[in-house]
């Protein structure tokens, strides 16, 4: 037989469009050719199939090959098709019995130039898009704890060449002994930290109860020292667990990035601090071949940017779309791809250049020009998007020196906005920041002094219709934690507590 097609997976973002090896050998010189739209990578892959096929045991025709990915309009990238083009061109030189389960696998795999297959990246959305009804998943061994979080798909882990040649023939059947089991897969016992550990801050301890609560964004202004990334890093231990859906949509962002998939951590919600040196394809992700950005890692976790003010603005003008939307497309002339990236946005800065602005000591020597200019590094549209913007005082003597009661557990916490956020579930089927209009005018039912203090803060402040849909949003977390079913004027007289942000005017 000289001609053979086997099944295997292009990597488009998060899209793994089907891809048809065609292998066929010819008489004539010999030679070597690949066809269908192939970078660098894939062209190279010649080199790496003839050693390993040589290297394996098998022998390589000196014949005319030529390999066709179809489709030919669909880019092909990486070293993901060595392992099919292999065993095309042993199959097509009857060096392999393909069996009737032959024609029902697809397969994956870089080759190294001994053999041994590789670990590629993409394994979790190919075999999530897979039909595990009709095929089969042949790959490395390296990949097999990411693919088998698939729930129903059979896979055949193979260590190299021969053991994929084994798959194919029928001569290997058993799959691992070992079972990869995504319960077992929690934080680990190694993470440390805990609010119990945050000392005063009442106030910052609130507002991340809310913020976790409702899903909603949070700025935290203060001076130096005053616990403002203490507290940020704690958010991801009081925020509840991630559904199943949830924890694959993360692994499969985590499956296609530089950051590689951790199997130990996957039910883990992610938390990302990148460095406000960060450039802007760095935070929303690109490049020739886009890649998902700092904001698409932390997907259904926690986007935290210290230093907020040291940004470039253009840089953090970026965030506006995602924070709505939810999403990020990536457009090229070719195609456009598209991340989800919907996070929980936490910022921390200083209130003005020397950091001490408004502190009672009267350290501050900034004139209000410069603190105006300092402000003035974040647009009003940028801040129009943050429904929770909190001062943060110096912490005092006795929160330094751990005088008093103990702080409240990471643990109590958690309970309380479990019991919310079921709440909100349960109400309108989502979390209380992703709530439409229609759901916020059939939800957010205000009492009689609420409506009087709402409608009074919206006159004298001039909030813009974004921020009185945040407002609303807000209260009804306030509400829900209380165990309250309407809006009462305490909620929202705390919720103006925290829009209210002390902004020096120009």
């Amino acid at each position: 037989m000289s001609f053979v097609r086997l099944r295997t997976r292009a990597d488009i973002g998060l899209d793994a469009p089907a891809v048809s090896v065609e292998v066929h050998i010819s008489g004539g010189l010999p030679s070597f050719s690949i066809v269908g739209l192939p970078e660098a990578a894939v062209r190279e892959s010649r080199e790496r199939v003839r050693s390993a096929i040589l290297n394996s045991g098998f022998d390589f025709p000196p014949r005319r090959i030529t390999v066709n990915l179809a489709p030919a309009d669909l880019p092909k990238q990486g070293g993901r098709f060595d392992l099919p083009i292999a065993l095309g061109i042993l199959a097509a030189t009857n060096q392999l019995t393909r069996t009737a389960e032959a024609l029902s696998v697809e397969c994956l795999g870089e080759l190294g130039l001994d053999g041994v297959l590789k670990s590629v990246p993409g394994i979790l959305p190919a075999a999530i898009q897979m039909s595990p009804e009709r095929f089969s998943l042949l790959l490395p061994l390296e990949n097999f704890r990411e693919a088998s979080l698939v729930e129903g798909l059979r896979l055949l882990p193979a260590a190299n060449l021969c053991e994929a040649v084994a798959h194919l023939s029928g001569e290997l059947r058993t799959c691992l002994d070992e079972s990869f089991s995504a319960d077992k897969c929690q934080h680990p016992s190694e993470v440390l930290l805990d609010f119990s550990q945050v000392r005063g801050q009442a106030l910052g301890r609130r507002a991340l109860e809310i913020a976790a609560a409702g899903g909603h964004s949070l700025l935290m202004v203060g001076p130096p020292g005053c616990g403002k990334t203490m507290l940020a890093e704690r958010m991801p231990t009081i925020l509840p667990p991630l559904s199943l859906q949830e924890a694959l949509e993360v692994a499969a962002i985590q499956s296609i990035a530089w950051t590689g998939f951790d199997p130990e951590l996957w039910r883990c919600r992610p938390f990302r601090a990148p460095h406000h040196s960060a450039s802007a394809v760095a935070l929303t992700g690109g490049g020739a071949r886009p890649q998902p950005g700092e904001i698409s890692l932390a997907h259904r976790g926690v986007l935290f940017l210290d230093e907020l003010s040291e940004f470039p603005r253009y840089i953090l003008d970026q965030l506006r779309e995602p924070l709505e939307s939810g999403t990020i497309r990536i457009a090229r002339a070719s195609r456009s791809v598209v991340f989800p990236c919907r996070f929980q946005w936490i910022g921390a800065m200083n209130p003005c250049l020397c950091g001490y602005e408004g502190d009672t000591s009267g350290r501050c020597k900034c004139t209000p020009d410069q603190v105006r200019r300092y402000w003035d590094r974040l647009s009003g549209p940028l801040l129009d998007r943050i429904d929770l913007q909190v001062r943060l005082p110096t912490l005092s003597v006795g929160d330094v020196t751990c005088a008093g009661q103990p702080s409240e557990s990471s643990e109590a916490i958690a309970a309380r906005v479990q019991v919310a956020r079921d709440l909100q579930h349960n109400r309108a089927g989502a979390i209380n920041a992703l709530m439409s209009v229609e759901s916020l005018e059939q939800h957010c039912t205000l009492s009689g002094d609420a409506r009087r203090l709402f409608e009074q803060a919206v006159t004298r402040l001039g909030f813009s219709a974004r921020s009185f849909h945040h407002i609303l949003r807000v209260a009804r977390t306030i509400a829900d934690l209380d165990g309250s079913s309407r809006i009462l004027g305490q909620h929202v007289g705390e919720t103006l507590q925290y829009r209210l942000l002390d902004r020096p005017s120009p």
